[in-house]
């Protein structure tokens, strides 16, 4: 079975040991997309920024892998205080509408100097 690694100049790099999207059986899966800069420094910012930033960084992996947000088909959300809830969840209907991808939501699980991220598995765009 065939397995692609794809990547762009402006998909956001990680200094960790992990690609951000591995295509395989016809799936994407989109490692954890934070609100970090294209070389991979964190971008600190209020929730509603990170949230936004995390997005577009997963929207750009998605465009190097053939897809885009309708093609998510799963969802994992990492919140780091339980009071952003509220505005994750209201936010989120920016991305996303129904029918919604499954989701997974964890709260109190990301260390300090993130507020959010975000992984997924998609299904390519038809062309």
């Amino acid at each position: 079975m065939k397995i692609e690694y794809p990547c762009r100049t402006d998909t956001p790099t990680s200094h960790l040991p992990f690609s951000p999207a591995v295509i395989v059986g016809g799936l994407i899966f989109v490692s954890g997309q934070a609100s970090v800069d294209v070389t991979g420094k964190i971008v600190p910012d209020t929730f509603e920024g990170e949230f936004r930033r995390s997005m577009e960084n997963l929207r750009k992996v998605l465009e190097a892998a053939g897809s885009d947000l309708r093609h998510v088909v799963q969802m994992r959300n990492y919140v780091r205080d339980d009071d952003d809830v509220a505005q994750f969840n209201q936010l989120y209907r920016e991305y996303f509408t129904a029918p919604y991808p499954a989701r997974a939501t964890i709260t109190n699980c990301l260390p300090a100097t993130l507020r959010y991220e975000v992984e997924c598995v998609a299904v390519p765009a038809r062309k």
